[in-house]
C-alpha cells in the first residue's frame, strides 16, 4: 500500500470514530482548524527549499551518541525526515514506509536519518515499536528544525485538545516547554551540502511516498559516477 493510501485510511478511521481513540466531533473541527491556520500562514512555503544549503548540525541519537550531518555527508548523500514524535501515529506509519525503502536508499550509498524533538528514551521507544534500523535523532527545542524552518508552536486551544483529551504533554515527551512541533519534511541533500529534494507540509496527514526519493538518488549518484 502507498504510504498516503495508508495514512487516509487511518485518518478516515479515526474521524468515523472507529479507531483505539473515540473523540467527540469538535476535537476533529478544532485539529481542521489549526491545520488549515498552519497552511494560511504560508509556514511552510518559508522552509529550506532544493537549492538551498541545509545548516550542519550535530545531535544525538537514541542511545545518547552524537551524530553529525558533515560526518554523514562525507560517506555520501543523506536523507533526512523530519517527524513530530512517537505519539503520533501518522509519523509512526511513515517511519514505517521509510524503513521499508531502508536498503533501497543505502543502494546508492545514501545514509537516512529521522529528526524529532522527543526524547532519546522516546526515540529509542520509535525505533522498538517500528522496527526502525535507521537513526532517530533528538532535536531539543526543534531548534534544527528552526533552523530549516519547519518550527511552529501549537495554538493554545490545540495544547488543550493535546493535553486535556489525547493526554499527550509534549512538554514531558519533548523535555521541552515549548510546545513546539516541526512541520513533517523531508529532505534529500548531496554531498556538498545543497538540497537536491524537498517536500514539506502543514498538514500532518499528507506525506509524500518514499518511492519519489528514489529517482533523485539515482540522479545524484550518477552525477558522482
Amino acid at each position: 500500500m502507498a504510504l498516503q493510501d495508508a495514512l487516509d485510511a487511518l485518518r478516515s478511521k479515526f474521524e468515523a470514530g472507529e479507531g483505539p481513540i473515540t473523540v467527540p466531533s469538535w476535537v476533529h473541527q478544532w485539529m481542521h482548524r489549526a491545520t488549515n491556520e498552519l497552511v494560511a500562514s504560508g509556514a511552510a512555503a518559508r522552509a529550506r527549499k532544493v537549492g538551498d544549503l541545509t545548516p550542519s548540525f550535530t545531535l544525538n541519537d537514541s542511545n545518547g551518541e552524537p551524530v553529525s550531518s558533515d560526518e554523514l555527508l562525507k560517506k555520501g548523500p543523506l536523507v533526512i525526515s523530519f517527524y513530530r514524535g512517537v505519539w503520533c501515529p501518522y509519523c509512526n506509519i511513515e517511519l514505517r514506509s521509510l524503513q521499508s525503502f531502508l536498503p533501497q536508499i543505502r543502494s546508492h550509498g545514501a545514509h537516512l536519518i529521522a529528526i524529532s524533538p522527543q526524547t532519546p528514551a522516546n526515540s529509542r521507544r520509535s525505533q522498538r515499536e517500528n522496527a526502525i534500523e535507521f537513526p532517530i535523532l533528538s532535536d531539543p527545542s526543534n531548534s534544527i528544525a528552526g533552523e530549516f524552518g519547519l518550527r511552529y508552536k501549537l495554538p493554545d486551544y490545540l495544547i488543550d485538545v493535546y493535553t486535556e483529551v489525547f493526554r499527550n504533554d509534549l512538554t514531558i515527551i519533548n523535555g521541552d516547554p515549548s510546545w513546539t512541533l516541526p512541520m513533517p519534511a523531508r529532505y534529500v541533500v548531496r554531498q556538498d551540502g545543497m538540497i537536491a529534494y524537498a517536500e514539506v507540509n502543514p498538514d500532518y496527514t499528507r506525506r509524500p511516498d518514499p518511492t519519489e526519493l528514489l529517482p533523485v538518488l539515482e540522479r545524484i549518484s550518477s552525477e558522482v559516477n
